[in-house]
């Protein structure tokens, strides 16, 4: 047979896919890769890390606060507590 330009080819196997398949690509809502550094790359996924271990502590605290039942409550040393022990003296 006689040689299919690149073109004709394409459109034909689209055409083809079309028929045997409803499946298509997501749009791409995002800018497309780009090329980075190792430094840039190195200092990223550090950052990550650190975000993601940060947020791993605050989830294991929070576990662990309602595993024990721990309530947090005011605390204000200055306050109306302090003032509700004064003894209260008439002066004469």
């Amino acid at each position: 047979g006689s040689p299919v330009p690149p073109e004709e080819r394409r459109l034909r196997d689209k055409k083809h896919l079309d028929d045997i398949t409803a499946a298509r690509l997501p749009p791409l809502h995002h800018s497309p890769a780009k090329l980075l550094s190792i430094e840039e790359s190195i200092a990223i996924q550090i950052q990550q890390k650190e975000a993601y271990e940060e947020m791993q502590a605050k989830l294991a605290a929070q576990k662990l606060a309602e595993r024990l039942n721990i309530k947090m409550l005011r605390f204000e040393p200055e306050g109306e507590a302090s003032t509700q022990y004064r003894e209260v003296r008439d002066e004469d």
